[in-house]
């Protein structure tokens, strides 16, 4: 199966800057089965954009559907899994989202390399 879990930035370029994937990604994650975007990533888009870091043109919510992407809620399995994960990465929403891509077997389509050494499929963008 094709299941593709994005990460927070990956899902904000999807909307507002799709230059910044590569066409080959663009083309895998429009012909994926089912493509998901973490509630971990809503939490982290909703903080920055309350610290003035970050400007949503819409709601998260609305671009995930709009998008015709599955929203993935967060699960005790999930957050078991996190206490799991070796300290590669100390930012707890990529944490989370390694953890949901382990936990439920997705590809995490992400840029940020600091996740390479963790056990999960990654489509680099």
């Amino acid at each position: 199966m094709n299941l593709l879990l994005l990460d927070t930035r990956v899902f904000l370029w999807w909307r507002s800057q799709p230059s910044k994937i590569s066409p080959d990604v663009t083309r895998r994650i429009a012909a994926a089965e089912v493509v998901f975007v973490s509630a971990a990533s809503a939490w982290e888009a909703a903080i920055k954009a309350a610290l003035g870091k970050l400007k949503l043109p819409e709601s998260f919510e609305s671009g995930v559907t709009e998008s015709g992407f599955q929203p993935l809620p967060i699960g005790f399995g999930h957050a078991g899994r996190v206490s799991d994960l070796p300290p590669h990465h100390q930012d707890p929403f990529d944490r989370m989202l390694i953890a949901q891509a382990q936990w439920e077997g997705l590809t995490l389509v992400s840029h940020d390399r600091r996740l390479a050494p963790y056990d999960v499929p990654i489509l680099w963008v």
